[in-house]
């Protein structure tokens, strides 16, 4: 299998000992990174702004879980604007749908009128969250991958997970609440999380949890 293929097998040795498969533009090789510091979201520090809890209340979106795993990661896979490299490339699209039929990856959905204008997709392992990607739809899904990252925070806190692994620190990130710290004190919360369990429930009401600007 060429180096550029991931398997899910793979994909999930890298996120147990902390890295995660980037393939290189120029050689096509696979290449394992592994950031110090590693952004994560401390699942009590999310910050939500007044515009933001309005637009969460607003039930502008129908948020969904695990209807439409593949669109959604194509749809983070396009070039846009401040993001015109590839990492989601065609083997490692398909190693992640095979993770998601395992029962291993989810999304978090946000829909509007019947269309798709947002969303976000990651692995499940233990009580650890791996982020891997969101996007957002223009016209009509301003707001909906930040209102799918709050509805995915709920979850997570009522499935008794520890860890949200965001890999890198973002502007757009930091303002809700993300933050960085040294690879070796990711590894050693990794380490913690993946010896514990944690539930992805299909039966969560993402709609229940009461949203406060922070």
């Amino acid at each position: 299998m060429p180096e550029s293929s991931p398997t899910p097998g793979e994909l999930l040795a890298g996120y147990r000992r902390g890295a995660f498969a980037l393939p290189n533009r120029e050689t096509g090789e696979l290449e394992w990174v592994s950031p110090d510091p590693r952004g994560i979201l401390p699942l009590d520090g999310l910050r939500v702004s007044h515009s933001l809890a309005d637009a969460v209340r607003s039930e502008r979106f129908e948020i969904r879980c695990d209807t439409a795993f593949e669109t959604v990661v194509r749809a983070c896979a396009e070039p846009r604007p401040g993001r015109e490299e590839l990492w989601l490339d065609e083997p490692t699209i398909r190693a992640h749908c095979r993770l998601y039929e395992a029962g291993m990856a989810h999304s978090v959905e946000a829909w509007r009128s019947g269309e798709l204008v947002g969303g976000l997709f990651g692995v499940q392992l233990g009580a650890a969250f791996f982020g891997e990607s969101m996007f957002h739809a223009e016209p009509g899904g301003r707001d909906a991958s930040k209102v799918c990252l709050i509805r995915l925070v709920e979850r997570l806190r009522t499935g008794g997970f520890q860890l949200l692994d965001v890999q890198y620190l973002t502007p757009h990130l930091a303002r809700l609440g993300c933050v960085e710290i040294p690879r070796s004190e990711y590894l050693k919360l990794l380490e913690a999380a993946l010896v514990r369990q944690a539930t992805w429930s299909a039966s969560v009401d993402l709609g229940s949890t009461r949203i406060e600007p922070g």
